[in-house]
């Protein structure tokens, strides 16, 4: 059987119940790891809200805020026929932040992940950008690595837990410039 191809859209507020849905799937997926102390459990009390009423609330927010700011704030969704099986947001600042981003297995390895990207990067520009990425998240800090993201040294730990690095990319004019 091939994969149904994958649509990248920009989302609907109805959409906003999906998109926690795969939120909270992607973490029980990519971030449980015995030696980080980090469980289902864990991951379903630090991240369950995304699937709460109020973790919806805040998505449709969002997602309604990027429709009426798409300058300031990007968002799309990868779709599977009806179903959403990934995302990536970002917002502009003084620099490009991207994230979250997320992508379940059953949808990774088929491009959908770097048409996402391609879409993030032309609406980024030559902005500076940054973003956090979980420090056992091999495959993702290679993924970011391709696209240029380099770490930065920069450390953190969510919610005392999850240990996350900094990735930026560069403004691809101050590499011509110099």
């Amino acid at each position: 059987m091939t994969p149904m191809a994958h649509q990248i859209e920009v989302p609907h507020p109805d959409d906003a119940a999906l998109v926690g849905h795969v939120q909270l799937r992607a973490w029980l997926q990519t971030y449980p790891n015995e030696g980080a102390g980090i469980d289902e459990t864990w991951i379903r009390e630090h991240r369950g809200s995304a699937v709460t009423a109020e973790g919806i609330a805040q998505w449709r927010e969002f997602i309604e805020e990027a429709m009426r700011h798409p300058d300031l704030l990007f968002c799309r969704v990868v779709r599977s026929g009806a179903e959403i099986v990934g995302f990536l947001c970002g917002r502009r600042d003084d620099v490009v932040t991207l994230g979250p981003m997320y992508l379940l297995h059953e949808a990774q390895g088929q491009g959908a992940g770097g048409r996402l990207m391609d879409e993030f990067l032309a609406w980024a520009q030559d902005d500076p950008m940054l973003l956090w990425v979980t420090e056992y998240n091999e495959r993702a800090i290679r993924f970011y690595e391709r696209y240029g993201f380099r770490t930065t040294g920069e450390r953190e730990l969510w919610r005392g837990k999850l240990p996350n690095v900094r990735m930026a990319r560069e403004s691809m004019l101050s590499d011509k410039i110099t």
